[in-house]
């Protein structure tokens, strides 16, 4: 029986939160700099925009939600060459965290190391009904 859209959404709220909660716990506990607190931080952002976009857009096929979900980190990221996500963020934690601040071309690939797995894990789910 497929879920309702409702529930859905909650469930997308609660993964933002845990994907978050985990970002989080990982900058708290590893050196600032270092691999883990940095490349994990930009997959699991990824990973909350891909429940972002699911929660509205519960209708989505797999592809589209990781689709845009990528898309939005991809522009974001290369938004940030302009400096405008820079100026925004030194005046805005949540511009800083909706946008980053810096660009760093390592982030592309992890974007879709955090989106991919959600990707085919939603297939998986949506082709067994």
């Amino acid at each position: 029986m497929p879920i309702s859209h409702g529930r859905l959404r909650l469930a997308m709220l609660g993964a933002a939160f845990v994907f978050l909660a985990t970002a989080l716990t990982i900058r708290a506990v590893a050196p600032l700099g270092s691999w883990p607190e940095q490349s994990s931080g930009t997959a699991l952002y990824a990973s909350m925009t891909w429940a972002g976009v699911r929660f509205l857009g519960p209708r989505l096929s797999p592809l589209a939600a990781g689709g845009i979900a990528l898309a939005w980190c991809w522009g974001a990221e290369l938004c940030q060459l302009t400096g405008i996500p820079a100026a925004l963020s030194a005046d805005s934690l949540v511009a800083r965290l909706v946008l980053g601040a810096s660009f760093d071309p390592i982030d592309l690939i992890w974007y879709p190391l955090g989106i991919v797995p959600l990707v085919i894990w939603h297939h998986r789910r949506t082709a067994r009904r």
